[in-house]
């Protein structure tokens, strides 16, 4: 195949670079995949309203999330161990995402540290946070965030339990011998080691994730940290109404991709319910099946400040390294740009409901 022109075509291309184990690590969903491949499809039952003779010779897709400023409205999504698609793993992400003029949010379970990945670029990073039955180990890692320059914590509410990962559990997924989850390294929780016949991940969240994770924990989590704090996994506007009382800056509508409970609406339909409920009081993101700059109007239409990429870049990384996150990266903002100036819409605020039908 040439050279990619579509994030797509990235997908096509990583089974030849990847292991089938860990190909199938990053493209698995839970169960039959049923919401695996909702995620994809919701945003194409929407159709765009394009307004004509607008002038769009200046396209400005720049935006703000929680007041830090994007060159467009895209985060690069919590996904764990990137070194299993490129030694250079989150680091080389961190350097792209900052090329890109975007935030990176680092995973808890990531293959370099917080600290290494905040050594290698200068660019804006969060950091996506699971709570640990060891509230010790929990803080740590906040306050290691907080003095890494991280910005915001966002927590992950919808593992109490991993989800049934079917083909991890026939692969007997794990890390190879050597890559650790180096955040965790100081406590010694770092190994999720191969096993046959079962997923040493599965093992590793139900064994040491804290199943007890309620509102509480939020109200605690708050009181020990300066940092803004999204939570990442809501899918009502119950939990959001809630969220909001507990003080969050941000919520991210999110079914992890599909990855813990098959059978779930898809994050596109979800957006809507959420964004009435919180009705402007806090920020709302939304991850899951973004693959087209429409996709990103059409999420912004329903109300979403910004969305978050998981897989694309996933993909970039397997082919090209950090090059290949670039190249992503840049795809998709010139497929931002294109959609604002073909819907008649030249910057991003000017992007609202009556962009679809």
């Amino acid at each position: 195949m040439a050279r990619p022109i579509n994030l797509c075509d990235y997908e096509r291309l990583a089974p030849e670079r990847l292991p089938a184990l860990v190909y199938d690590y990053y493209a698995g969903g839970a169960n039959d995949e049923l919401t695996l491949a909702e995620n994809l499809q919701a945003w194409g039952r929407w159709h765009l309203r394009p307004r004509i003779l607008v002038d769009v010779a200046d396209i400005d897709p720049h935006t703000t999330v929680l007041g830090h400023p994007l060159a467009m409205p895209v985060l690069t999504a919590p996904c764990a161990f990137n070194a299993l698609a490129h030694p250079e793993g989150e680091c080389a992400v961190a350097r792209a995402a900052t090329s890109a003029g975007i935030i990176q949010i680092v995973s808890t379970l990531s293959t370099q540290s917080l600290e290494e990945v905040a050594m290698a670029a200068n660019g804006q990073r969060w950091f996506q946070l699971y709570c640990y039955r060891d509230r010790g180990v929990t803080r740590a890692l906040v306050e290691r965030a907080e003095a890494a320059g991280y910005t915001a914590l966002c927590l992950t509410v919808d593992v109490p339990v991993a989800g049934q990962r079917e083909r991890d559990i026939r692969n007997g997924f794990g890390l190879p011998a050597g890559m650790r989850c180096k955040n965790l390294t100081p406590v010694g929780l770092d190994q999720i080691e191969l096993v046959a016949d079962d997923s040493a991940l599965q093992r590793y969240i139900n064994e040491l994730l804290d199943r007890h994770l309620t509102w509480e924990s939020v109200a605690w989590l708050r009181s020990i940290t300066r940092l803004q704090l999204l939570i990442k996994g809501i899918l009502t506007g119950e939990d959001a109404d809630l969220a909001i009382e507990h003080g969050v800056t941000g919520i991210i509508v999110s079914n992890h991709g599909g990855r813990q409970l098959d059978g779930v609406l898809s994050t596109c339909e979800v957006l809507p319910e959420v964004v009435e409920t919180v009705a402007q009081r806090a920020e709302v993101l939304v991850d899951g099946g973004i693959r087209r700059g429409t996709d990103v109007l059409k999420a912004l239409a329903l109300g979403a400040r910004a969305v978050l990429i998981g897989r694309p870049y996933l993909w970039g990384l397997a082919v090209e390294g950090e090059a290949g996150v670039r190249h992503v990266l840049e795809l998709l903002h010139q497929e931002i740009v294109l959609a604002m100036a073909l819907v008649g819409r030249p910057v991003v605020s000017a992007i609202d409901r009556t962009l679809l039908a």
